[in-house]
This record gives structure tokens, C-alpha cells and sequence, in this order.
């Protein structure tokens, strides 16, 4: 499998490509896991070309340490990917091939979803993120790309922004895969030492309980006892935990009758920053 490396070859294969081939995308930054692989598996039963992309984008990233630090496997990746199909076509796109020397994001309205969470905590994360995924859909013109639910955030923020700009792409989004202690999978959990990260599992163990709180606790009392059950454990500092609307990820204050809620919670294992979602009602 030899990935293709510049947007000319990108293009000239997609322009090849027979009208009627449908085309599925899954975007990544590589360090690809069973998480990834189910993305990529769901887009090959779905459409007859797939497409999966491996940049690390770094307009996405507010900690210069954090990129640097970000895990890279290529040879693994690709390994992956052809484990599960040979036919798969890989771009691997350089910093300069996509950027050029401008690398910097465009400015997005995404009608307030980038302003709660991982937009209050991680400046100008969002704007990078929709920066490369348009850019991606610009060159790739997929019908279909596929996000994982870990980041739910940010994939409400992408199919907002298809919404905004009218973009021709369907976006699904896929469960979230998790290790067996329940900690979601993420290509950061590699940074993670052994111990820690069977410890890990207390997150996802923590979210679980939550939920079940909900049920019958006030939004207020289900976010003390999170806070609470954090503060007593030495091996973690909670950045946030936050029960926000599925549609709007506008935060709770109260409950209210017919809307979706799902639990955010970021923790940090020494410096190593992890996420992630539960639905709870």
C-alpha cells in the first residue's frame, strides 16, 4: 500500500474515479487504533471508494509540547488500514502540502457550539479543526466521512459547519470504542505508563455513574458528585465535567422534559490529556 503524498496525485485519482462511486472518508491523524479501524470498516460496507486521511493537523493544537508529543505510527497505520481492506486508498499529506507557509486557521461562526468544553479550555481548537476538514472535503469531494462519537463535540461542530457552508457531505457519527477497563480508545492512551492506564478505566467508570445519578439527581447534585469523586482520586485532576444539550451543547442548568443530554467530561493523567462523552438520558 504506498500512500498518496500530494494533492496534484490526490486529485488526479479522484478525478479518475467513476461518477457514480460513491466515496467514503475518514479522517485521522494517525497513531490508528481498533477505534479507527472501526471507522474505516463502516466506510468500506458503505461506499465503493474509501479514502482515509493521516495529517497531524497543527492548527488544531493550542500545546506546541502536545503536537510535538503526538504519537506517530506509520508503518502500523498503513498496516491497519490494509488489514482491513487493501483497496483503501491513504493520504499522507506533509504540513507545507497542506498549508503551503501559511499555517493558520480560518475563523469560523459555528453558531456558539466551539464556545463550552474543549473551546473554553483549548483556544482556537475549533477553528483548526474545521480548517483541515474543509480543506479535506474541497479536495477529496467524499459523500459520506466519518467521525467518532469520542469527540462529539467536535463532530456536532462539523455537521453544523456542512450545514453553514452547504457542503454536499453526509457526516455519520460512530460509537465510541473503548479498551477493556471502558477507557475510550485514543491515540494519546499510548503515552499513557501501564499502571495508568488500566487506572484509567475510573473515568469511564465514573461517567457510567453519573448517568445512573441522573436518572434521578438534579443536574447540580450529578455534577458535585463527579467533582467529588475526582477530588479523591490522586492519580487524576478533572479539567471539567459538563451535562450539556446534544443538539446546541448549550450546559445544563436544570432538566428538561424531551431534550437529549450527554455527560463531557477532560482529565488529565500526569500531562496527558484525555476525553470523553456519555449519553444519559
Amino acid at each position: 500500500m504506498l500512500p498518496i503524498r500530494t494533492k496534484k496525485e490526490l486529485q488526479e485519482i479522484r478525478s479518475n474515479l467513476a461518477p457514480n462511486s460513491k466515496i467514503g472518508l475518514v479522517p485521522t491523524m494517525g497513531a490508528l487504533h481498533s477505534g479507527h479501524a472501526s471507522l474505516i470498516k463502516k466506510a468500506v460496507a458503505e461506499n465503493k471508494t474509501v479514502i482515509v486521511t493521516i495529517f497531524v493537523n497543527p492548527t488544531q493544537f493550542d500545546n506546541e509540547e502536545d503536537l510535538q508529543k503526538y504519537p506517530t505510527a506509520l508503518h502500523d497505520d498503513l498496516r491497519l488500514i490494509a488489514d482491513v481492506s487493501p483497496n483503501i486508498m491513504v493520504f499522507v499529506p506533509t504540513t507545507s502540502e497542506m498549508y503551503q507557509s501559511n499555517v493558520i486557521p480560518k475563523k469560523y461562526d459555528f453558531h456558539g457550539l466551539d464556545k463550552v468544553m474543549e473551546g473554553e479550555f483549548r483556544d482556537n481548537h475549533f477553528n483548526g479543526v474545521g480548517t483541515i476538514i474543509e480543506t479535506l472535503f474541497s479536495l477529496i469531494r467524499p459523500d459520506v466521512a466519518y467521525f467518532g462519537e469520542k469527540d462529539f463535540q467536535q463532530l456536532r461542530i462539523i455537521q453544523k459547519m456542512t450545514e453553514i457552508l452547504k457542503l454536499p457531505v453526509k457526516i455519520i457519527g460512530c460509537p465510541i470504542v473503548r479498551e477493556s477497563n471502558g477507557l475510550a480508545m485514543s491515540s494519546r492512551n499510548e503515552r499513557l505508563d501501564p499502571s495508568l492506564r488500566l487506572k484509567a478505566g475510573f473515568i469511564y467508570d465514573t461517567l457510567v455513574a453519573a448517568k445512573q445519578k441522573f436518572g434521578t439527581e438534579s443536574v447540580h447534585n450529578t455534577k458535585e458528585w463527579v467533582d467529588n469523586e475526582f477530588e479523591n482520586h490522586p492519580d487524576f485532576k478533572m479539567e471539567y465535567f459538563e451535562i450539556a444539550d446534544v443538539e446546541t451543547l448549550t450546559p445544563a442548568k436544570r432538566k428538561i422534559e424531551n431534550i437529549k443530554y450527554r455527560g463531557f467530561i477532560a482529565v488529565y493523567a500526569n500531562s496527558i490529556r484525555l476525553i470523553d462523552n456519555i449519553a444519559l438520558n
